[in-house]
């Protein structure tokens, strides 16, 4: 298509028409989508774009002034990490320089794309020529600067002439904005000069807010969701930050805590403003209550619903009218979203399944946001009539349930709070305790997988790129969790995990191909993907889904099914035949492979090595499977007693190390991890030996820092740090009580207990330095150490 048939057919267009006042819809949601472009560039036009322009003006084009909104812009955009922008302009350079006086960091192209403030050039045989040709190629030097810095998008702004052919090349995700009503090929127009102004001041804020994050809400602080087969997050003001349907390893629905109002927004606050005055758990349960003066919100995830549907129900109560904001945003916010009123209730269509809102009695007006369609209404609830807000997922029906609200809460609550009834909890910590019986089963699922935590992409360090995806099923994590609610009474969780993990080993050829991990249904994860057009929390990137840590080699993973399957048939009083198989098929696995170098317990990105803990836990493996054996008449294979003793003198000759006076990290090197303590607290060694003794001295001078404790302080293969990790901190206090360090440990144990949120929820870490929480959240690590330190306390 030639330039003259490309503007004809831009003149037939919708983009062609009348100029709309202000910005378009179409021109602010292409802003939305460049600003979360993880390397932008941005370059304009001078005259047309940044200054007006009149081809009557004559003389007075000589003092033509940019628009000062616009220098504004650029110079706040050009501030931005991953941002670079430049003006393009007909005039000679040095010119071009003493008009505009843009600062140093926006980069100057003049006389039509052919002299550079850069040490770019344009080849003589690159420009046009022939009648009617412009005399240089502005398109050829948009395209040299975009090489150069290597953008994922560019936009290009022009208002003068010869700016067709820049428009003509923009591709993908680029987008072309014509200021003006001229006939153009460009995808989006402005009015004029200010207008276009207001966008690049647009783009600068949502840049900005994309880049560095909006202000997050303190990850301790959000409360958790749950019925098992759904979880979602809370924040401390009643608004929805987290939500995936069909399952919680799906993508999400509702993402704000990592993206922002983009990703998806459920608020609901008082109209007349204030600040909620708590949140906390009702007793017992998973529903969760935010509190004003004169309202109520009240939260929870409904229990038996049919399979594949998820009701989340939000009861508005009080005596003052309350504002509502709804704007789901399915796949992290990449899918449009429309929404329809309808007699008891909102329809959403956009998702790749059905949707609704039931809310009877609720006025709703559809605006449009930047990503899509937002519903918004205030709602009058009395004190004997709440507002009832039902989010339907997997069903788009909107018809009155068969029980009243009150009824669906009630059974909701009961589903909890008689299972908690018939736990034993230890005195220590009891109601911390409860809580965190009440999180390790939130993250069991009906399939029998457990979530290692709620979250994807929570970062180990603000603004650092350790952000991970923990929503699926760790081999080590799931026994873990089920193995501590064992513990307290509980076995119906371990036997659905069993059964999960017979499923997936089912479904090898041989337990020594077990991945570390699998998604909540067994099956093995696809590949990790980005999210680049979300901020992430604090604007720590990248936001990722999926985990490569299922492509590495643990071979620690057996150890914790084993001792899994040993402490529930002490609680069964019997070892049922398929565990006894699958743990003889453990047991060969380790025989197999246990002197293979891993990747360990932390997955580090880095080369296998021949880690302590790795081999303390196939040593676990045939101790335990040796255990087994003699207690239920099980026969053993007579080389596992050879092979475990082999192990254990291994792990005691060379992961020992003089120079650091401490068992290591490897047989390799000096350096020390938190997880080599489980030498001392699997039982391999006597907790009395003088050489765990010293291994809990070195930990806790170079790991511990005052109220937690590091994993490791050694170059892992990525940038950046990290934060003290709670599960860490609860091995040291283990280890404190082993070694007769009873003071130390409760000094310990009472910084973790006030690592917990106001709702008694732990993340993952605590930084010491700026005293606060991170990584993802609820952690079952943290909840599960802390339940074991709270009973060796009452033992001990």
């Amino acid at each position: 298509m030639t330039l003259t048939q490309a503007v004809e057919t831009a003149q037939e267009t919708p983009e062609g028409g009348n100029v709309p006042e202000g910005m378009s819809v179409d021109v602010r949601q292409r802003v939305s989508a460049l600003a979360r472009t993880s390397r932008l560039l941005v370059a304009c036009d001078y005259d047309g774009a940044l200054a007006p322009f009149d081809p009557s003006d004559g003389a007075g084009a000589a003092r033509r002034r940019p628009v000062p909104e616009a220098v504004r812009a650029l110079r706040d955009l050009a501030d931005l990490p991953g941002t670079v922008c430049a003006v393009i302009s007909a005039r000679p350079l040095r010119d071009l320089a003493a008009l505009s006086r843009l600062p140093a960091e926006i980069r100057l192209v003049g006389a039509y794309g052919t002299e550079f403030d850069t040490d770019l050039t344009i080849e003589p045989d690159s420009l046009e020529t022939g009648p009617g040709a412009p005399p240089a190629d502005k398109a050829a030097a948009l395209g040299l600067l975009r090489e150069q810095v290597e953008a994922t998008a560019t936009l290009y702004i022009g208002g003068g002439e010869g700016e067709e052919p820049v428009f003509m090349q923009l591709t993908g995700a680029d987008a072309g904005v014509r200021v003006g009503a001229e006939p153009t090929v460009a995808s989006h127009r402005v009015a004029d000069t200010p207008a276009a102004a207001s966008l690049l001041s647009a783009l600068a804020a949502e840049r900005r807010s994309w880049v560095f994050g909006e202000r997050p809400t303190p990850i301790e602080r959000m409360s958790m969701l749950s019925n098992q087969a759904s979880v979602a997050l809370v924040g401390p003001d009643a608004r929805l930050l987290w939500f995936c349907h069909p399952e919680p390893d799906s993508n999400a629905l509702f993402a704000e805590v990592l993206g922002g109002r983009s990703a998806g927004v459920f608020a609901i606050a008082p109209a007349h403003g204030g600040r909620p005055l708590g949140q906390r758990y009702l007793p017992g349960t998973m529903t969760v209550r935010t509190r004003w003066s004169r309202m109520d919100v009240t939260d929870y995830l409904a229990h038996g619903t049919p399979r594949g549907r998820t009701d989340l129900v939000r009861v508005i109560s009080g005596v003052t009218p309350a504002t509502v904001e709804f704007a789901p945003r399915p796949d992290f916010g990449r899918a449009p979203v429309s929404m329809s009123v309808q007699e008891n209730g909102l329809l959403v269509e956009g998702a790749d399944f059905p949707m609704a809102l039931y809310s009877p009695g609720v006025e709703w007006e559809i605006d449009q946001d930047d990503a899509g369609d937002i519903a918004r209404a205030v709602v009058h609830p009395r004190s004997e009539s709440p507002v009832v807000l039902e989010l339907r997922c997997g069903t788009d029906s909107l018809v009155p349930g068969t029980l009243p609200e009150s009824e669906i809460q009630r059974a909701s609550g009961e589903h909890w709070s008689a299972w908690l009834d018939g736990l034993s909890l230890p005195e220590t910590a009891r109601q911390l305790s409860a809580r965190s019986a009440l999180t390790l089963r939130g993250l069991c699922t009906p399939t029998g997988g457990v979530m290692a935590a709620a979250t994807t992409s929570l970062p180990e360090e603000i603004g650092g790129v350790r952000n991970w995806d923990y929503r699926y099923c760790w081999l080590r994590d799931g026994a873990l969790t089920v193995q501590a609610l064992v513990s307290l009474g509980s076995t119906a969780e371990a036997e659905g995990f069993l059964d999960w993990v017979h499923g997936v080993v089912d479904s090898l050829p041989s337990p020594e191909l077990l991945a570390p991990l699998y998604s909540l249904r067994g099956t093995s994860l696809g590949p990790e993907e980005v999210i680049e057009s979300l901020s992430g929390y604090a604007g720590s990137r990248p936001v990722r889904i999926g985990n490569l840590a299922d492509r590495q080699v643990q071979l620690d993973v057996f150890g914790p099914v084993v001792e899994l399957i040993t402490r529930l048939s002490s609680v069964r009083g019997a070892l049922a035949d398929r565990d006894w198989n699958l743990v003889r098929a453990m047991a060969e696995a380790v025989a197999r492979r246990w002197f293979e170098p891993d990747h360990g317990i932390w997955e580090e990105r880095d080369e296998p090595r021949q880690r302590v803990y790795s081999k303390v836990m196939c040593w676990v493996t045939l101790d335990r499977a040796l255990s087994l054996a003699g207690a239920y008449g099980r026969e053993a294979d007579p080389s596992w007693r050879e092979l475990r003793d082999e192990i254990a003198a291994e792990v005691l000759e060379k992961g020992w190390n003089e120079e650091a006076e401490a068992f290591t990290t490897a047989y390799d090197g000096t350096d020390l991890d938190a997880a080599s303590l489980h030498i001392g607290l699997s039982g391999l060694i006597d907790p009395a030996d003088e050489r765990f003794q010293a291994t809990v001295t070195a930990v806790e001078a170079e790991l511990r820092s005052g109220p937690t404790v590091y994993r490791y302080h050694r170059e892992d293969g990525l940038p950046g740090g990290e934060g003290g990790f709670h599960l860490c901190t609860t091995w040291l206090i283990e280890a404190y009580l082993l070694t007769g360090r009873r003071a130390e440990a409760e000094e310990l144990f009472k910084h973790l207990v006030d690592a917990a949120g106001p709702t008694g929820l732990i993340p993952e870490e605590f930084d010491p330095v700026t005293e606060r929480a991170l990584g993802n959240h609820p952690q079952a690590y943290s909840h599960l150490g802390l339940i074991r330190c709270a009973q060796l306390l009452d033992r001990l």
